[in-house]
């Protein structure tokens, strides 16, 4: 199962799939200026409205809680390469 954490401004918002509607009223909020989306709760309830404007830090992730493939496969799997390691 996949949870995707929503944060803005410092604040996380958890969600469930699907969120490309939701991306889409974001990205139309921000880009008319600014302009409050409504923010689905994780488990019921009315959710919450958040007013997105231009330069408003928000960042999506996706997030694994488990489920039958808990674990990533190899195509699944990313590999890292620390920048600092040299150093």
């Amino acid at each position: 199962m996949k949870i995707n954490r929503l944060t803005v401004d410092g604040k996380d918002y958890f969600l469930p799939d699907p969120v490309t509607e939701l991306r889409a009223q974001i990205l139309e909020a921000v880009r008319a200026g600014g302009g409050y989306v409504n923010i689905p709760p994780l488990r019921g309830g009315p959710g919450i409205d958040i007013l997105f404007s231009p330069g408003m830090p928000v960042t999506w992730t996706q997030i694994d809680v488990g489920g039958e493939n808990a674990e990533p496969t190899a195509s699944q799997a990313q590999s890292y390469e620390d920048p600092y390691d040299g150093l």
